[in-house]
C-alpha cells in the first residue's frame, strides 16, 4: 500500500512540474520583447468620431433608408421626416403671397388715382391764380377810373370783392392740393408695406421649403451607420436624435504614457498601433493630441503600483488615406497597443518595422 501511494505522489509530482514547465514555456513565448531604448507604449483601443443624425425641427419619422453597419457617403439620404404638416403650411404661405402681391398692385394703383387727381388739383389752383390775377387788374383799373370820377365807386368796390373772392378761392385750391400730395404720400406708405409683407411671406416659404428640404436626413459624413436611436413612426422633439455615424476615416486610439515618455512626445511624433485582434498588423499612425494636464491612470491598469503614477492622455489618428482603402474591415472599439518613438534616432524593433499599406 505505501509503495502504491509512493507511486501516486511520483506521478502527480511528475504531472505538476511538466504543467509549470509548460506554463514557464508559455510565458516566455507570449512575453512581449522588451522595447528598445527611445521607444514608449500604452494600451488603448480604437475609436473614432462619432456623429448624431437628428432632426432639425420636431416631427414624425416617416421612414429609415439606412440600415446598423450601413456604409454611406457624405449626404446620402439615410431617413425621412414626414412632411404633411409642412407641406400645408408651404400651401398657405403661398396663398399668402399671391394675395400679399395683389395688395401691391391694388396700392400701386391707388397711388397712380392720388397722382391723377394732383394734377387735376394742380391744374385747378393755376386756373385760379389766373382769375385771381384778372380780378386784380379789373379792380386795379376800376381803382382808377374811380379816382377821376369816370366810373362808379360801386363798380370799384365790386371788383374789389372779386379779388377777395378770387384769393380765397386760391388758397382752396391750393389747400385741395396739399391734401391729395398727403394722400399720395399715404398711398406711397402702403405700397411700402404690402412689398414688405411681399417679402416676408417670401421669406417664410424659403423657410419652409428649406425645412421640407432639411426633412430629407443626410450623413454630414461618410461613414457607417452605428445604430437607431429611433424608428420609423416615433414622434422626436427638435434636434432629436435618430441615427448615429461613425467617421472611419477619423480614427485614432486613445492611450496613456507616464510623464517621463509624455513630456518627450510631439504632435506628429510616429507611432505603430498593434491590435489585439491582428497581431501580426503594424498600423501606422501619428500623434495627433498630448494633453497638457496629467491625470491619473484609468482603472484599466492592473498593478496598484501603476495606477499611483500620474498619466498623460495621448491620442495617435490613422491616416485618413489608408482608412480610406480599408473601409470595409475598419472597426472600432478593439483594444491594442501603441508604440510611441519617442527618439527620433531610435530604430524601430523588427516587430514593429512591417507597417501595413495597401
Amino acid at each position: 500500500m505505501t509503495q502504491a501511494k509512493s507511486k501516486s505522489r511520483l506521478v502527480l509530482g511528475g504531472i505538476a512540474v511538466a504543467i509549470i514547465a509548460a506554463g514557464i514555456a508559455l510565458y516566455l513565448l507570449l512575453k512581449p520583447a522588451e522595447l528598445p531604448e527611445g521607444i514608449a507604449s500604452g494600451n488603448g483601443r480604437i475609436e473614432a468620431v462619432e456623429i448624431d443624425i437628428a432632426a432639425k425641427t420636431a416631427g414624425r419619422i416617416r421612414d429609415i433608408v439606412a440600415e446598423e453597419g450601413q456604409l454611406v457617403k457624405a449626404g446620402d439620404v439615410v431617413a425621412h421626416m414626414d412632411t404633411e404638416t409642412m407641406r400645408a403650411q408651404l400651401a398657405e404661405a403661398e396663398a399668402q403671397l399671391a394675395q400679399a402681391i395683389n395688395n401691391v398692385q391694388i396700392a400701386e394703383t391707388q397711388v397712380s388715382q392720388r397722382q391723377s387727381e394732383r394734377a387735376s388739383a394742380m391744374a385747378t389752383v393755376r386756373q385760379r391764380e389766373a382769375e385771381l390775377n384778372a380780378a386784380r387788374k379789373r379792380y386795379g383799373r376800376s381803382e382808377t377810373l374811380a379816382r377821376e370820377g369816370a366810373t362808379a365807386v360801386q363798380e370799384r368796390d365790386d371788383n374789389l370783392a372779386s379779388v377777395e373772392g378770387a384769393a380765397a378761392t386760391v388758397e382752396a385750391a391750393r389747400a385741395q392740393l396739399a391734401a391729395v400730395d398727403a394722400s399720395i404720400a399715404a398711398s406711397r406708405s402702403q405700397v411700402i408695406g404690402a412689398r414688405s409683407n411681399v417679402d416676408a411671406v417670401r421669406a417664410t416659404i424659403v423657410r419652409i421649403k428649406a425645412d421640407i428640404a432639411d426633412s430629407d436626413l443626410r450623413a454630414p459624413r461618410s461613414g457607417r451607420i452605428q445604430y437607431r436611436v429611433a424608428q420609423p413612426g416615433e414622434v422626436v422633439a427638435s434636434g432629436g436624435r435618430v441615427m448615429n455615424l461613425v467617421d472611419l476615416t477619423d480614427v485614432y486610439m486613445t492611450f496613456f504614457l507616464p510623464e517621463t515618455a509624455a513630456g518627450k512626445v510631439r504632435i506628429g511624433s510616429e507611432v505603430r498601433l498593434v491590435l489585439d485582434a491582428a497581431s501580426n498588423i503594424v498600423i501606422p499612425a501619428k500623434i495627433s493630441f498630448v494633453a497638457d494636464v496629467a491625470q491619473f491612470t484609468p482603472k484599466t491598469v492592473e498593478t496598484e503600483s501603476e495606477r499611483q503614477k500620474l498619466m498623460f492622455r495621448v491620442r495617435a489618428r490613422i491616416d485618413p488615406a489608408l482608412l480610406q482603402r480599408h473601409l470595409d474591415i475598419v472597426k472600432t472599439g478593439l483594444p491594442g497597443m501603441a508604440y510611441v518613438r519617442i527618439d527620433p534616432k531610435a530604430d524601430w524593433p523588427a516587430n514593429l518595422s512591417n507597417l501595413v499599406k495597401e
